[in-house]
């Protein structure tokens, strides 16, 4: 009879042997990324949940915003707030 060894194996372990191991080392990455605490950019507090794809809401202000699919906020989504800050000082002198 085989063992049963307790492991761990994350929530890519749904999947089994199946898919490849990359892939599910992905989906592990992404989804624990995903469930990690987030910021709130109105309040500060570190209780963002993802409701939907691209739908984020902080558990402690109840400000709902929209976001990347799997991160509140994306690499893109910095470059162009960075880009505004900088036309708006640009344009204030």
């Amino acid at each position: 009879m085989a063992e049963n060894k307790a492991r761990q194996t994350g929530s890519a372990g749904r999947f089994g042997a199946r898919y490849g191991r990359v892939a599910r080392k992905r989906v592990a990455e992404i989804e624990e990324d995903m469930h990690d605490d987030h910021e709130c950019p109105d309040c500060g507090a570190e209780r963002v949940d993802r409701k939907g794809t691209g739908i984020w809401q902080c558990g402690n202000c109840d400000y709902k915003f929209a976001g990347g699919t799997y991160r509140p906020e994306t690499p893109g989504g910095r470059t162009v707030r960075r880009s505004i800050r900088a036309a708006l000082s640009s344009d204030g002198e």
